[in-house]
């Protein structure tokens, strides 16, 4: 091996190799193997066994932020483990750096026995090399920079403009959405919003009572991101649909085959 990029790969696949095992010895099987960690994408590997067994959601989330934590390169994530029969998620989480946007759900069901593989999808990095440490600064810096200058002339595309007067602000049924702070008010209540979860209102907000495809909003939240899963979606519409019961008049409903509808009834 040459480069530190490449002793650093080599090492996230011994942290791998280290979450199965911990999985393992904590559904009480302190024997059979853990099979070699296999690559499976460019920035994505899989982690199978020699057994079936049972997992604890909790833990397996708890572990693998855990050991993660030591890999340099690892700071968003998407796990999901798979049922071997048929390659159906059977569960999954994903973490980011900013822990905000954080999808973890179902942590206290306890899984069956049963023969399971966990893939692990990493966000590239970029420029991540110490020998390129002062070069990442001075990018950094002209990022920055550029921010600043571009921002009052150049529209942000990740959001879409809620209206002609550009205010940012939605009213659905009783309550106002705040696009650029980020946030869900009603009666004095203020409730926050992800990043993620204000971009998928957003685009609700822009066409209430109208159908969404589940394709587009999947390619204008994730695509620019380079990673697309299809569950991820799906959490984020549960964890939305919570945030907006204060409301009984307002609801994301499933239409099926096609995608989703904001439905605000008057």
């Amino acid at each position: 091996m040459t480069g530190s990029d490449n002793f650093d790969f080599a090492r996230r696949e011994i942290l791998l190799r280290r979450i199965g095992h911990e999985i393992l010895l904590q559904s009480g099987d302190s024997t059979s193997r853990v099979l070699p960690v296999k690559k499976i994408a460019g920035n994505e590997y899989q982690i199978s066994f020699e057994s079936a067994f049972t997992f604890q959601p909790e833990f397996l989330v708890n572990t693998t932020q855990r050991l993660l934590a030591q890999d340099p390169l690892a700071s968003d994530y998407i796990v999901n483990v798979l049922n071997c029969a048929n390659a159906s998620v059977a569960y999954g989480f994903a973490i980011s750096k900013n822990k905000k946007d954080d999808i973890v759900a179902c942590k206290g069901r306890r899984q069956p026995i049963a023969c399971y593989m966990i893939n692990i999808k990493f966000k590239p990095a970029g420029i991540i090399t110490a020998k390129n440490g002062y070069l990442l600064g001075g990018l950094l810096v002209l990022a920055f920079v550029g921010f600043i200058f571009l921002r009052p002339v150049k529209p942000r595309k990740d959001l879409p403009e809620p209206d002609s007067e550009h205010t940012g602000i939605f009213t659905l049924g009783s309550m106002s959405f705040d696009a650029e702070t980020r946030k869900l008010m009603i009666n004095g209540k203020t409730i926050d919003l992800t990043r993620t979860e204000t971009r998928v209102l957003s685009i609700f907000a822009l066409s209430p009572n109208e159908t969404i495809e589940r394709s587009r909003l999947q390619k204008e939240i994730w695509e620019d991101e380079g990673v697309i899963v299809g569950r991820s979606l799906d959490m984020f519409i549960s964890k939305l649909r919570k945030k907006l019961e204060l409301d009984p008049n307002i609801n994301i409903v499933v239409i099926r085959g096609k995608g989703y509808k904001l439905e605000i009834s008057s």
